[in-house]
């Protein structure tokens, strides 16, 4: 079964805090990140299988919104999906939102080129490009 968007539940960990209470903000791209792993492994295919392959999927852009804060033991949601694909790259869209309140805590996106393991660009497609396109949101 293709999950076109796909729902990760955790909780805010302690070590995940600031002074204040309230989630540390790089840790949301940490949740980007494993929204995005979920996503690929409920599909049937772990980003490990696809490095094993040869295909690696770096970061090269990343943006995060913040819009309430999140604090210790908070239940969140992390809502991602594929949204664009080309040849050369992928973008998987993630909200972070609140499991109680059903608040939108951050949005944002990774941007992702598709390189063989030596580092270099695939610019003709391949075969993780192709299973994404099956992935991606309307």
């Amino acid at each position: 079964m293709t999950e076109k968007k796909h729902m990760t539940r955790t909780r805010v960990r302690y070590g995940e805090t600031d002074k204040m209470g309230v989630a540390y903000h790089p840790n949301y791209l940490s949740w980007f990140e494993m929204g995005r792993s979920d996503l690929c492994r409920a599909n049937g295919k772990s980003f490990a299988l696809w490095e094993a392959e040869g295909i690696l999927l770096p970061v090269v852009e990343a943006h995060c919104r913040y819009k309430s804060p999140l604090c210790y033991e908070d239940e969140i949601i992390i809502e991602t999906a594929v949204t664009k694909l080309s040849k050369v790259s992928v973008v998987f869209s993630c909200r972070v939102i609140h499991a109680d309140t059903g608040k939108v805590a951050a949005e944002g996106y990774t941007k992702h080129a598709f390189t063989s393991s030596d580092g270099k660009l695939l610019r003709d497609g391949n075969a993780l490009q192709e299973w994404l396109g099956g992935l991606m949101v309307e």
